[in-house]
């Protein structure tokens, strides 16, 4: 296995040195703010992550005041007790983006966020019980007990919530690949995700760096080399 200081190395280089990578890196998780984190935000980011796949996340962005008006807030309990009606006057809200599919999750994913808060006394404090060496399994589980919220889009929410995650860009595959990783170019199997897993393991336990570091500095560390301005616009979660 490589050591993990050799793609550092190579990633500074790239950047114009080790002060702007780090420059570049996003703030270190802080599991003490996302275990108080509300079930309100929890959800609110959610629908943000949901809504924003496959669109122009600055047109989400410039119309979530809006959505925060149409789904009152985004609080769990209140959006649970409304009639299918308010639902299906949504669907033709201009305050919104009117994509049915998208609005019913987060009636559903309200009910998640409901059904694990009682459970753990409140989401933020599941997602930060939930040990970072295992983000495999909770992509997974926010996958098939969420709804819309596998892939990537799972990625991203853990990543905007503040979670310690890596997220799986095209260009942190490719310097995965370029280690030696037998994996696909589009990993998605429990093979290749199992195998991801492991080796971010051992880096992170090499390098004593949080996951959404490793995950950052392998996509700086290959392909296009984008000019640091242009990555900082991207810092608030993607790759």
């Amino acid at each position: 296995m490589t050591d993990f200081s050799r793609i550092y190395a190579r990633a500074a280089e790239r950047k114009g040195g080790e002060a702007v990578l780090k420059s570049l890196l996003p703030a270190a998780p802080d599991n003490a703010s996302l275990a108080a984190l509300g079930d309100d935000r929890v959800l609110s980011t959610m629908a943000k992550r949901v809504f924003s796949a496959g669109f122009v996340w600055s047109v989400i962005e410039q119309k979530w005041p809006g959505f925060e008006e149409a789904f009152l807030g985004f609080e769990p309990k209140r959006l649970l007790f409304q009639p299918d009606d308010f639902w299906h006057d949504l669907a033709s809200d201009k305050r919104i983006v009117r994509n049915p599919q998208k609005i019913r999750s987060v009636r559903d994913n309200a009910a998640f966020v409901e059904r694990v808060s009682k459970e753990h006394g409140g989401f933020g404090k599941f997602l930060a019980a939930w040990p970072a060496d295992d983000q495999a399994g909770l992509t997974a589980l926010l996958g098939k007990q969420g709804s819309r919220l596998g892939g990537n889009t799972g990625q991203y929410l853990l990543r905007w919530l503040g979670w310690d995650a890596y997220i799986l860009s095209s260009d942190m595959v490719a310097a995965m690949r370029d280690e030696g990783l037998d994996i696909a170019e589009a990993p998605s199997s429990k093979k290749d995700l199992a195998a991801i897993q492991q080796r971010m393991n051992e880096w992170h336990r090499q390098s004593g760096l949080p996951y959404m570091h490793l995950s950052r500095i392998l996509s700086m560390s290959i392909g296009v080399n984008r000019p640091a301005e242009e990555l900082r616009s991207y810092m608030g979660g993607d790759e």
